[in-house]
């Protein structure tokens, strides 16, 4: 039997992944990248990362930033035909560059927690909030052009400026809670 020493890069992937070994199964067809609401930022996509944990690039794959630009959206997802758990492999890569040291893209962890923030506090996202707050805190020059597009949307009704909470959000609350305690008691296996 393997242990976690004799394990690639690949195994511990697909093993660290509910569903990961679905990974065996990409096609490189580009429906993740062609999906991806964050596509423009990733310094891969999705797919290239997959080649990238085939070759064992272990090193080039956890200093990627694009298991950070993630928006956990489900759009790669839901539209791979292969039924690849793509949101959830991201989430691994991210435990694995956190645990490994490389958590050094402060641009991608930025947009990353304040989109989880909102989603833990309202149980959705809040687009005006989550560009405001990650452009003002990286981009800040890019707020004027930014904030032209933000007016035309406004004037579409295609941005809203108060952020809206699902229903019982406690409940999401505690279920989240309840998963952050269950990953803090997971080890490598």
């Amino acid at each position: 039997m393997k242990t976690s020493q004799d394990l690639t890069f690949h195994d511990r992937v697909v093993a660290l992944t509910p569903g990961g070994e679905a990974l065996e199964q990409c096609l490189q067809c580009g429906s993740c990248g062609g999906s991806c609401p964050a596509g423009a930022d990733m310094d891969h996509t999705p797919r290239g990362l997959f080649a990238m944990i085939r070759a064992e690039m272990e090193d080039e794959v956890l200093r990627s930033n694009t298991p950070w630009y993630c928006v956990s959206c489900y759009a790669c997802t839901t539209r791979c035909p292969q039924q690849i758990p793509i949101t959830d492999i991201m989430y691994t890569l991210k435990q694995m560059a956190i645990q490994a040291g490389h958590y050094d893209h402060p641009h991608a962890t930025k947009f990353s927690e304040t989109f989880i923030g909102f989603v833990e506090q309202r149980g959705r996202s809040f687009e005006a909030g989550l560009a405001t707050r990650y452009h003002l805190y990286h981009h800040p020059t890019d707020m004027v052009r930014l904030g032209m597009m933000g007016l035309n949307m406004l004037r579409r009704n295609r941005l809203p400026l108060r952020p809206k909470s699902i229903r019982e959000v406690d409940q999401l609350q505690a279920i989240l809670a309840e998963a952050k305690a269950i990953a803090a008691k997971e080890t490598y296996r």
